[in-house]
């Protein structure tokens, strides 16, 4: 596996011989959606999530558009069970470009490659999902409440943005941690892969 290969889009012809690939990325987001389902009953903080690691390790292993559709999948599957909000599509939304943001990891190549540039990526997608989430879905809020909740003022989306805090940090401080624990997920893979290369070269 060479640096090229390292860099190079995956089709689904690819994947069917990585199908180990496939394989992680769906056990991760089955966890994620099963997080999602049980979390409420341990007690943790609220909104402390899998779904953008899992995206993180998704568009990292599969190197295909089509893990743009991971955090949609979570949310699609969970939503099943749990119902959602009148904020459906804010959500829905910044899930979707949580999504799209992580296929477009692959051209920085401290995406790609392992090392530490690799891990301050996985930082910087946990930082700027999390930030980028809680705008824009605190910002539903307080525009669907049609100012029961909060004033259709400025004020109003202020308060609304201060009491929406609690809910930020847990997920702030999870992804921070989780997504570079992702990164750590894809590099073992990456290694594996080199190492079962080696061998079977060596065998013949």
């Amino acid at each position: 596996m060479d640096a090229r290969d390292v860099l190079s889009p995956l089709s689904w012809r690819d994947l069917a011989h990585r199908w180990w690939r496939v394989a992680v990325v769906v056990a991760l987001l089955a966890l994620a959606v099963g997080w999602r389902l049980v979390k409420d009953d341990l007690g943790v903080p609220p909104n402390l999530e899998l779904s953008t690691a899992a995206t993180f390790a998704a568009a990292l292993l599969l190197r295909n558009r089509t893990a743009a559709l991971a955090p949609l999948a979570v949310a699609a599957v969970s939503d099943l069970v749990l119902g959602n909000t009148s904020i459906l599509v804010f959500t829905w939304s910044a899930w979707a470009v949580i999504g799209v943001a992580s296929v477009l990891l692959p051209r920085f190549r401290g995406g790609r490659h392992g090392g530490w540039k690799r891990y301050a990526t996985a930082l910087g997608f946990g930082l700027g999902s999390s930030l980028g989430f809680f705008a824009w879905t605190n910002f539903g809020v307080w525009l669907m409440g049609d100012g029961a909740w909060y004033p259709h003022t400025v004020g109003g989306l202020v308060d609304c943005y201060v009491a929406g805090l609690p809910f930020l940090r847990p997920m702030l401080l999870g992804n921070l941690v989780l997504v570079p624990l992702a990164a750590g997920v894809v590099t073992l893979v990456e290694r594996l892969e080199r190492a079962a290369q080696h061998h079977t070269v060596a065998a013949r």
